[in-house]
């Protein structure tokens, strides 16, 4: 029953990874705009957020640099997208090449780092609760703050005027703009907000979910960010259920070693890669049920009259 426990906790905190990202991604890809460079932010805003810690000994300030981190970069993206008019999927890829090559250098001074000692979070009385307390209730802050972020996404996609607003620059943005509204400049605030968010992400692995720089540490949770959008079919309650989803099979590799299960652990390492490719082969099988959850503009361009 303990290592089942243990599953669950890793699996939230696995989760809270791809859930942040993929949420960003949501409000990128709800205006209209396709973010494939969501890997490379995510490795620059997780070298920023471990160098901030390990110069402050603040995680706080480590997730701020995260998030000023990633949100930098989907300005430049937004910038060459939105008004130069450059293709988003060649920009992105483009990006994400950027920030895997640009952290790798930058990062070499912090391989051997150490993070300072990191406070240990429990909820009162919760977290004394045997085997549950220490897997649901244990966590750090951010596992709930993304469960709330979520609750807030939704309430702000479909109740309020904002959200029907960025909704409707996602659908029709000749429409948006024939109404008065300022499509490019709202793109471009959704893709800020979206790259902080895949920021904060990256700062939460370097800083939290394992604390250390190592190259390349995102290991593609990027693109499996990227792909949960569309299995969740553009729904933030769908994407958090789907990144712990993911975030459970990740962590099952570990959980099959420590059980003694005899298989490569290579093998187990595909399992969240394998996991992504069956689930878009199976969703692809359907695309007239894609197309009528999709944004109809994403990926298109829009040049205002």
């Amino acid at each position: 029953m303990e290592s089942y426990a243990l599953l669950l906790g890793s699996t939230l905190s696995a989760g809270t990874v791809l859930a942040l990202a993929a949420l960003g991604l949501l409000i990128n890809e709800r205006a209209g705009i396709v973010n494939l460079g969501a890997e490379g932010m995510m490795l620059c805003a997780a070298l920023a957020g471990f160098a901030t810690v390990v110069h402050t000994g603040n995680p706080w300030l480590g997730f701020a640099a995260a998030m000023a981190a990633g949100a930098a970069l989907a300005a430049l993206l937004g910038l060459l997208v939105i008004w130069l008019g450059t293709n988003q999927y060649a920009t992105g890829l483009a990006l994400s090449l950027f920030g895997v090559g640009f952290s790798a250098f930058a990062g070499i001074g912090y391989v051997q780092a150490k993070l300072p000692e990191l406070p240990q979070y429990a909820l009162p009385w919760l977290g004394d609760i045997p085997l549950l307390g220490a897997a649901l209730f244990r966590q750090h802050p951010l596992v709930y703050l993304t469960m709330a972020l979520t609750a807030g996404l939704v309430w702000f996609l479909y109740r309020t005027r904002a959200g029907l607003v960025l909704r409707a620059v996602g659908e029709s943005p000749e429409s948006a703009h024939a109404l008065g509204y300022p499509v490019r400049r709202i793109r471009l605030l959704a893709v800020v907000v979206g790259g902080a968010l895949c920021g904060l992400a990256g700062g939460y692995i370097a800083t939290v979910y394992t604390p250390l720089w190592v190259e390349g540490m995102v290991a593609g949770r990027g693109w499996i960010a990227l792909a949960l959008t569309t299995f969740a079919t553009w729904r933030p309650v769908r994407v958090l259920l789907g990144a712990y989803l993911f975030g459970g099979v990740t962590m099952l590799q570990f959980h099959l070693q420590a059980t003694g299960v005899q298989v490569a652990s290579q093998l187990l390492s595909m399992l969240p890669y394998v996991a992504t490719i069956v689930v878009l082969a199976l969703i692809s099988r359907n695309p007239v049920w894609i197309r009528a959850n999709m944004p109809a503009s994403l990926g298109k361009p829009f040049h205002p009259g």
